[in-house]
Formats: C-alpha cells, sequence, structure tokens
C-alpha cells in the first residue's frame, strides 16, 4: 500500500466503548497509519498516516486519546 492511497476519513469522534484507537504498521514497508479498530469484529478503520512524532501527536490531540496506542502489524 502506498502512502498516496489513503484517503483522509472525516470524523469528529470515536466510540469509546466500540472502538480502541491503533496503529497499522507495515512489517515491509515501515508505513504506519493511525486509525480506530472495531472491538466487534476488528475491522480497522484509517484515519491519519504516521510520518513523524508529530502527525501522531495531531491524531492525539484531534481524538484526545491518552496513554499508550497499540500497534498491530
Amino acid at each position: 500500500m502506498a502512502f498516496w492511497n489513503h484517503k483522509k476519513a472525516v470524523r469528529s469522534a470515536y466510540d469509546k466503548e466500540k472502538e480502541v484507537p491503533m496503529i497499522r504498521a507495515s512489517i515491509c514497508s515501515g508505513e504506519k497509519v493511525a486509525g480506530f479498530r472495531r472491538i466487534s469484529d476488528g475491522h480497522f478503520t484509517s484515519v491519519k498516516l504516521i510520518r513523524d512524532e508529530k502527525d501522531l501527536d495531531d491524531f492525539r490531540e484531534e481524538y484526545g486519546i491518552r496513554g499508550e496506542i497499540q500497534t498491530f502489524y
């Protein structure tokens, strides 16, 4: 998956009871994408491409996320 293929999702908030913030990382390319994974079925919705720490900080601030964000490959 290439960097330019990510569509910007429009979300104002997430349901903390139904979704968990996560980072999906590619083992091959090192690409990282922040988003939300549904607890019920594991579906991941991409929200933001993470290129550096500033992008991750922006993601945390935008959605009010505190603490550690899990990464899955």
